[in-house]
């Protein structure tokens, strides 16, 4: 049995922060109910690489983070339609939500007016930055709340910052941390038996990942500098070495930068007075980086990788794809292979959980939905008789059910 199996989550997110946070908690069993807009759904069907995949509303940035999840289609700018919410909502366990501030409470589906339908609903709002402050009510996605937190200034070099992250690591971390807020909450109400409203803010989630630099910005008032792939300690940064390519080397403890210095044949740099105790390096850091980048000019990312790799960190800087095709994934089960998956008639391999169970864990049932592809199911399942859900469907308040392509 996985952790939330007999629990439903309705899913008002869109994007990616939201969708991140309820796809994690369907693979661990929980029935999602993901509820999109009439015509063309949630926007990251229509994101990504494959331009037919876009067209037919099963964007791979959906694909990535929807699966186990149902499909209902309802217009929320509709009266019935957020009757049609609420009524979900009221036997439901959790709601997610990322509109902006004020979006849901003029529909009616904020927390108060779900609460008291159902005073054991936990839930989850999750905004750029929160629900409350003088910038609650402001738009933001990844790399917008990369900007006003300071990450982008302390990414790249003196001479290239700002930058932003490659990968939009704001969304996913915010939406790992409002998926563990849920299921926090949820223990929460097992043993108090109360509901719960969760805010989650991406500009709080931010200076979470930079917790380090945060408290030593607070302590010493000096904002931390960008500086590229260094360190700092010199052990611990990135070399070119002698084919052109790169390592970075991870010998930042005491015992592991003696081992370093010795396997790389420099065992005099661990005695030097100067580089010997890692706490004390920071002065002389540019004189043993010198020493450090002319050892690794002398073999290549590979051999050193193999010297090093067991004894210290030591990794030749790879490329998503290569490091896609290693064996190491294939061990792990992070990587999950739907076959024939509806509306995109080929097998589709999406990213799945960071993590296994020994038993119970997270588990792909069912690919990502067909827009629409289950809205008569669960209308059925709240108590729409087949009249009233023709009704609503003639008068334009639901889709059609069909699941079928645009």
């Amino acid at each position: 049995m996985r952790p939330f199996e007999g629990m439903q989550v309705v899913d008002l997110t869109h994007v990616l922060a939201g969708p991140f946070s309820t796809c994690q908690l369907a693979l661990l069993g929980a029935d999602v109910v993901k509820v999109e807009a009439p015509g063309l759904g949630e926007y990251m069907r229509r994101r990504g690489a494959d331009e037919a995949l876009c067209k037919n509303l099963m964007g791979d940035h959906y694909l990535s983070q929807n699966a186990n999840k149902r499909s209902l289609v309802v217009d929320l700018k509709t009266a019935r339609g957020q009757d049609v919410v609420r009524r979900l909502a009221a036997g439901a366990d959790v709601v997610v939500e990322n509109y902006r501030t004020g979006v849901v409470d003029r529909l009616n589906l904020g927390y108060e007016a779900l609460a008291a339908l159902n005073p054991r609903l936990v839930y989850c709002s999750l905004k750029a930055y929160g629900a409350t402050g003088p910038k609650a009510k402001l738009p933001g996605w990844d790399h917008n709340v990369q900007a006003a937190s300071g990450l982008m200034m302390t990414t790249g070099t003196e001479s290239s910052a700002p930058l932003k992250a490659g990968a939009p690591v704001i969304d996913y971390a915010s939406g790992t941390m409002a998926a563990f807020a849920v299921a926090a909450a949820l223990l929460q109400r097992e043993r108090t038996g109360k509901g719960q409203f969760i805010d989650v803010s991406m500009l709080d989630t931010a200076l979470m990942l930079m917790s380090p630099a945060v408290a030593s910005n607070l302590a010493t008032g000096r904002a931390p500098r960008p500086h590229g792939n260094d360190h700092d300690l010199a052990a611990g940064s990135c070399y070119e070495t002698s084919d052109g390519e790169r390592i970075m080397l991870g010998a930042i403890m005491q015992g592991q930068f003696e081992t370093f210095c010795r396997l790389i044949g420099r065992a005099d740099l661990a005695r030097d007075p100067r580089f010997a105790d890692v706490r004390e390096q920071g002065p002389h850091r540019a004189e043993l980086a010198a020493e450090i980048a002319a050892e690794m000019k002398t073999r290549s990312a590979d051999e050193w990788e193999a010297l090093l790799g067991e004894a210290v960190p030591a990794v030749r800087v790879r490329g998503l794809d290569e490091a896609l095709g290693e064996e190491q994934l294939a061990s792990c089960g992070v990587l999950h292979t739907f076959a024939e998956v509806p509306g995109v008639g080929a097998d589709v391999t999406v990213p799945l959980a960071a993590f296994t169970y020994a038993h119970g864990g997270p588990m792909a049932d069912a690919p990502p939905p067909r827009l629409d592809q289950h809205t008569d199911e669960v209308l059925g399942e709240i108590g729409f008789t087949a009249d009233e859900i023709e009704t609503l469907r003639s008068d334009g308040v639901v889709g059609n059910g069909g699941g079928e392509a645009p």
